[in-house]
């Protein structure tokens, strides 16, 4: 089985303070046999990843998470950044280049977070939804398990990583390929949200400092 980590944010997304470098070497003390860089709205962290990478048995993926005006979009394997912030729109354009399109933490507590569009619209035009996210609450996860059994959608597990330490934290499990994997819906979530919380109070203090109270990137 691979295990891949599909949701990463390096520091060019103002909520994560990971280098390149970092992201790297903590994929790979994880056991993980590829990853996704996700940055919101970006795709500058992918050549460099791409360049320092040299384990042949770790794929680096391209990827960029797009937020639109129903929530957000993770695009994977596209080789340009998504300009629009129409849903609709922005899936049309994932599966122009190729590419995959997954639905991260459908269900948050943060409203701005959630997806508000009807998943069962989608058939046809999302490849997977992110059913396991180690910075969410179990009950979201399990929302969004429960969604994803209800329509027969592929699964993924993601850390959704800010924070070094959360790397390798949610993971998907697949045999092969992941796109024929998540075509022939064999993927498993998996993974731990022990410090979800935790890391999400770091990251939310990283981007609105309070005072002189800042977090430093991590090297």
């Amino acid at each position: 089985m691979k295990k891949y980590d599909i949701h990463i944010h390096s520091y060019y997304s103002p909520c994560s303070v990971i280098s390149p470098e970092t992201i790297l070497n903590r994929a790979k003390k994880a056991g993980l046999d590829g990853i996704a860089i996700t940055d919101h709205h970006t795709m500058k962290a992918y050549p460099l990843l791409k360049k320092l990478n040299k384990d042949k048995n770790l794929e680096i993926i391209p990827g960029e998470e797009i937020s639109t005006n129903y929530g957000d979009v993770v695009a994977l394997y596209i080789y340009k950044e998504i300009k629009s912030r129409d849903l609709l729109t922005v899936l049309k354009e994932i599966r122009s280049q190729g590419g995959i399109a997954i639905i991260p933490h459908p269900s948050t507590i943060t409203h701005r977070l959630s997806f508000t569009y009807p998943l069962s619209k989608l058939k046809g035009k999302v490849d997977a939804v992110e059913t396991f996210n180690s910075r969410n609450f179990k009950f979201s996860n399990d929302a969004a398990l429960k969604e994803a059994l209800k329509l027969n959608f592929p699964q993924t597990g993601s850390s959704d990583a800010h924070l070094p330490f959360d790397i390798g934290r949610g993971y998907t499990l697949f045999e092969g390929d992941l796109r024929t994997a998540l075509k022939k819906g064999k993927t498993t979530p998996g993974g731990t949200n022990k410090f979800g919380l935790l890391s999400f109070l770091i990251s939310v203090f990283y981007k609105y400092p309070i005072g002189i109270i800042r977090v430093k990137k991590w090297k």
